[in-house]
């Protein structure tokens, strides 16, 4: 009771150094340093990012709020590693690019496989903001390391030999491999291989404004009852499990606000195996009941979609907002046409009307184009749509009393 008492005191009143020391105690353990990340983020603190010219190894308070990342936090460095980037940068003062690091650092403490996790962690982006270029670049960047180390060898041998010194244009630096940067999801996919969860953002952030217009509770706000709740979120540790009743599917699903453990009925988990994979968002519908093994809940999943196939479930209509120039409706619908479902009840149309806004002055009229209009809202149709609208103002609809 003592200890637990002096515990929470320094949780209190020294909460980013209690957090610093613990997350550095559990840096080995994925699961907890979350918890712990989540429970940070909860009381009011925020995170530096992993930093190669300002981090070391633990987890260090900047200030009462602030918490600088620690490098040994990150997959595939270790201490040794971190203590040679340390050093260097004591040494001779922080890093100017990737080439110098790679230079300075010892590199027979720090290989390539611990540089590509320091850059996906984005431990380098204070050298170089395309992460994507980096990663290309770290074999270029160690046959430069080995150049110099080469070179100054070299120049050291004939110095004292009294020769002139070889070094020089062969020590000038490359240029960075040139490839396109990554997407949010593939940025935060191989941050998230790098520390074990996302630091940067959520993957679920990027569709979360439009998200929220139909799935309205989040997984924090989660009500213990036996009704179906709706519920959105990334899908992660996806597997399938023989259990007493048959073979069943397990994932979690996180929204950014929290997790649940979701379990899904074999028949469903294989006529979605391709929603779900690792990293990719879904909407779903079940029902919470106990987990016998974590003393929680866990959610019975009955139905399940994708983002697109869930804007024609819970979408009203496409919006379109058009001033002088009409959208070429015909083209957009060959391109993206109604997909045709095939079920016990007969066929049925899979996609979304279609409304034009039209304004003149002060009026306002809506028309609601035919069925013929009617599409299949993917990404790239919604973007067609925007491309051709009023200042791209091209939007579903989703609940029509806030229209």
């Amino acid at each position: 009771a003592l200890l637990a008492y002096h515990t929470a005191w320094l949780k209190v009143h020294y909460t980013a150094e209690f957090f610093c020391a613990n997350m550095t105690v559990e840096m080995d353990s994925t699961d907890k340093l979350r918890l712990l990340f989540a429970d940070a983020q909860k009381m009011g603190l925020s995170f530096e990012p992993p930093d190669v010219n300002r981090g070391a190894y633990a987890f260090e308070p900047v200030s009462d709020q602030v918490i600088r990342y620690g490098l040994g936090a990150i997959k595939g460095t270790g201490q040794q590693a971190v203590e040679a980037i340390v050093a260097a940068r004591q040494q001779d003062g922080a890093f100017r690019n990737l080439f110098d690091f790679c230079a300075r650092v010892d590199r027979s403490r720090l290989n390539k496989r611990a540089v590509e996790a320091l850059i996906k962690a984005g431990a380098l982006d204070c050298l170089h903001p395309n992460r994507a270029e980096l990663l290309a670049s770290v074999e270029r960047a160690f046959d430069y390391g080995n150049a110099v180390a080469a070179n100054t060898n070299q120049g050291g041998l004939f110095d004292m030999l009294g020769g002139e010194d070889v070094r020089g244009s062969s020590n000038e630096e490359p240029a960075l491999v040139e490839v396109m940067p990554w997407s949010v999801k593939e940025r935060l996919g191989h941050e998230k291989t790098a520390l074990g969860f996302y630091l940067t953002g959520h993957l679920f952030d990027e569709a979360a404004r439009e998200v929220r217009q139909f799935v309205k509770r989040r997984i924090e706000d989660l009500i213990d009852s036996r009704e179906p709740q709706l519920l959105a979120g990334i899908v992660s540790d996806f597997r399938m499990v023989n259990t007493v009743r048959g073979r069943s599917g397990f994932f979690r699903l996180d929204d950014g606000s929290a997790g649940i453990d979701a379990v899904i009925d074999e028949g469903l988990a294989n006529s979605h195996r391709d929603l779900l994979k690792e990293d990719e968002l879904v909407i779903v519908s079940g029902r919470l009941q106990p987990d016998r093994v974590t003393g929680g809940f866990r959610l019975n999943v009955n139905q399940i979609w994708d983002l697109t196939a869930a804007r024609c479930r819970f979408g009203k209509f496409l919006r379109v907002c058009v001033n002088g120039r009409v959208p070429d409706v015909t083209q957009i619908v060959k391109s993206f046409p109604p997909q045709r479902d095939a079920s016990e009840q007969g066929e049925s149309l899979r996609g979304l009307g279609v409304r034009m806004v039209v304004r003149r002055g002060p009026a306002r009229a809506e028309l609601q184009l035919g069925e013929a209009a009617r599409f299949f809202p993917s990404d790239a149709a919604l973007a067609s749509w925007m491309a051709q609208a009023e200042n791209g103002q091209a939007a579903i609809v989703y609940d029509e009393s806030r229209a």
